[in-house]
């Protein structure tokens, strides 16, 4: 690894350097791929499409054969700048000021890639290479996108290559206030759903002509959001269920429209899976539209669903390594959004462990360098924890 490189703080401003918005590469795989390449891991660029979603370009490294495999998934995209104008430095210039590095990305996740890279740097030159499995990093460009062409397909790859991953880090910003806070378990699933109700149109004073399907979706969504879903389980808060979108067709006050729609979104818990939960709205959509005579059709998108960790020796080992660089003891969590944890949790055990995230997507996104430079040694010593064999000092 270039000297440069061998620092977690310049490898992070060289990522953000690179104005990688989801799905643009911008030079940051190139860049990761350069560096992982010069710490000895063998390199695969990963490209994949598919039919009306963007070409994405991923990158998949790998160092050693042999098991266990460690896992360090993350994604070098990010989210539209907004408003250049409204930062107090450009977005991709990585500037330093007073010990915060300010950049797109630098929370959400370039920051965390730079930290494992080098703590896997470190954890070879220190041991010579390694004694005995196999680290890698997945790195795509997809995550902030349809993760589509991303995670998942490249999972597919080395289902069909025959890699098998033992036990995966995602480098998520994962702390509200203070690295070391949280390590996150497990995550909520996500469903959307889309109710349609029909009506007849007509003029607002001939409503006897027509049929109004506006207070007929308000009875049904009212049904929908008044009713809890469930009261939570041990390592999740209860599931929610919130109207995100409420739309007719109508630009004018005297027309009665003739359809009315309305969009939801619910973050799930472990009480329920995919299907269930569509039976649970379902059922509660069609009994409301029965009560008010109303045409209804409904539909679903989403593909997140809920999962969780165990606590074990893949999370005692972050644990412990938190704890030995911060003092702190991280709390075990499952809140959030989704991410690409949700993919990888089909193959084998995963937690997500990153930055603080208060900053992530936000106009002026930073992080303090002291909180890089600590990262990347809690990474290093989730290493050594990790590959440790009975009998090793």
């Amino acid at each position: 690894m270039q000297a440069q490189f061998s620092d977690p703080v310049q490898l992070a401003q060289a990522l953000i350097r690179c104005p990688s918005v989801t799905p643009a590469e911008a030079g940051a795989l190139t860049l990761m791929q350069q560096v992982l390449t010069e710490s000895g891991f063998s390199c695969h660029r990963l490209p994949f499409s598919g039919a009306g979603t963007p070409d994405v370009d991923n990158l998949y490294a790998r160092i050693g054969t042999t098991g266990p495999h460690l896992c360090f998934a993350g994604h070098t995209d990010v989210v539209p700048v907004g408003d250049p104008e409204k930062w107090t430095s450009p977005p991709f210039a990585a500037e330093i000021r007073d010990e915060t590095l300010y950049g797109r990305g630098a929370v959400d996740m370039k920051g965390a890639i730079a930290c494992f890279a080098v703590a896997a740097h470190r954890h070879l030159q220190q041991r010579n290479g390694l004694a005995h499995g196999s680290i890698s990093l997945l790195l795509t460009g997809d995550e902030e996108g349809p993760a589509i062409n991303g995670t998942v397909k490249v999972l597919e790859w080395l289902a069909a290559n025959g890699q098998q991953i033992d036990a995966a880090v995602v480098g998520e910003p994962s702390n509200p206030d203070a690295l070391g806070d949280e390590i996150k378990i497990g995550r909520r699933g996500s469903l959307n759903g889309e109710i349609i109700v029909a009506g007849k149109q007509g003029h607002a004073a001939y409503q006897k002509l027509a049929d109004n399907p506006v207070p007929k979706l308000a009875r049904i969504i009212d049904r929908l959001y008044a009713e809890p879903l469930d009261q939570g389980t041990a390592h999740f808060e209860p599931s929610n269920l919130e109207v995100t979108v409420l739309s007719v067709p109508n630009a004018v006050t005297n027309v009665i429209p003739g359809e009315a729609r309305a969009g939801f979104n619910i973050r799930f818990n472990d009480t329920f899976t995919r299907a269930s939960l569509e039976h649970w709205v379902r059922a509660r959509v069609n009994a409301a539209a029965r009560e008010v005579s109303a045409d209804v059709s409904l539909g679903f998108s989403g593909n997140a669903n809920a999962f969780v960790t165990e606590p074990g020796p893949l999370v005692e080992a972050m644990r412990s390594a938190i704890r030995d660089v911060t003092g702190r003891t991280a709390a075990l969590s499952t809140a959030g959004g989704t991410s690409d944890a949700r993919f990888i949790k089909d193959h084998c055990p995963v937690l997500e462990f990153g930055l603080i995230n208060r900053s992530a997507h936000h106009t002026d996104e930073h992080v303090a360098v002291a909180d890089l430079i600590q990262l990347a040694a809690i990474y290093e010593r989730f290493l050594e924890r990790f590959f440790v064999r009975p009998g090793d000092g």
